[in-house]
């Protein structure tokens, strides 16, 4: 019996361990930086999938600071309008992992930049203490190669995400 129980102690362990995704190895800011699309969502909230059918490509410009923080600026084309929202990434001891604070769910996120080229697409892990996970996929264009969109929703599958609520958003204006 002591044997099966350290077993399985062991084998919770090592997937938990294994649970944590780590941000892109050689990560460079500076590369990164500048005007990204988002062309997938995905996240494992209920909430969300009242609004997977309404949502359009948004635009997100990233700008570093001298801290090695990230000034995102996010643009959504809405029917009032362009609306804009900022946030500041904070940047961590890790390149590629970054933190923020979330007025709408009063939560501190994480943010890790999983897989990237810097010059077509990027794919985004946010999480945070609650359990909520977000997969985001970004690309430098509004439409990005079918096998990168695979490797998307394979991802967040992997993450816990429902098939039903990981989203390829509509074409949109760029805005702004």
């Amino acid at each position: 019996m002591k044997v099966v129980l350290l077993t399985v102690l062991g084998a919770l362990c090592v997937l938990t361990e294994g649970a944590h995704i780590l941000p892109q190895k050689d990560f460079d800011l500076q590369r990164f930086a500048g005007k990204w699309h988002r062309v997938g969502l995905a996240y494992n909230s209920d909430w969300f999938r009242q609004y997977r059918d309404s949502l359009k490509i948004s635009v997100g410009v990233l700008v570093p600071t001298e801290t090695g923080s990230v000034n995102v600026t996010m643009w959504q084309l809405k029917s009032s309008g362009c609306h804009s929202i900022t946030f500041l990434y904070e940047k961590t001891d890790t390149p590629g992992h970054f933190k923020y604070f979330s007025t709408r769910s009063n939560a501190l996120k994480d943010i890790t930049i999983v897989d990237t080229n810097y010059d077509e697409y990027a794919l985004v892990l946010k999480t945070n203490p609650t359990g909520n996970t977000q997969v985001a996929m970004y690309g430098r264009k509004q439409k990005l190669r079918a096998e990168l969109m695979e490797k998307f929703k394979a991802f967040s599958l992997a993450q816990g995400v429902p098939e039903d609520s990981i989203v390829i958003p509509l074409a949109a204006e760029d805005c702004p």
